[in-house]
């Protein structure tokens, strides 16, 4: 048993040998730089230029995005999936920052049943046909309404 447990390790040491006398006699020397070479870039194609005048469905100036108001913003945050509708676990999933402002009388014992409550209802109250699904213009009723500031006075 002995001596088939030292012929292990002997192979085992000459077989460690040999790897690292391989990888000594492997070539320090740099490789051309042709072969390192980054390939030239392309050649760049003029720009189709749009009309910065035009109106329905022409298209834009190149590099221009397509805006956005406020209100479709917020409906894409919501629409996860973008079906172009926002179902229940969408509109319920995105809501967890609103809870602490449902605590109203700031005890910071509200539960999360009274909480997905308080936001089924809301959905309920905004599903106009009760389909279960938000259209952008159901949606559009959720938004909050926001203060108007004074501006500053200097």
């Amino acid at each position: 048993m002995k001596q088939v447990l030292a012929a292990s390790m002997a192979t085992l040491l000459m077989v460690a040998g040999g790897l690292f006398w391989w990888e000594g006699r492997a070539s320090n020397e740099a490789l051309p730089q042709a072969a390192y070479a980054p390939s030239p870039p392309p050649p760049i194609d003029a720009l189709p230029q749009g009309d910065p005048d035009a109106v329905g469905d022409a298209p834009p100036m190149p590099g221009e995005a397509s805006p956005q108001n406020r209100e479709q913003r917020r409906f894409a945050r919501y629409d996860r999936n973008r079906d172009g509708t926002i179902t229940r676990v969408e509109m319920l999933g995105s809501r967890t920052a609103a809870f602490k402002a449902l605590d109203k009388d700031r005890d910071n014992l509200l539960s999360f049943e009274e909480w997905a409550v308080a936001t089924s209802d809301r959905f309920g109250k905004a599903d106009g046909d009760g389909d279960g699904k938000l259209t952008s213009a159901e949606f559009a009723t959720t938004a909050p309404k926001r203060a108007v500031r004074p501006k500053c006075r200097c």
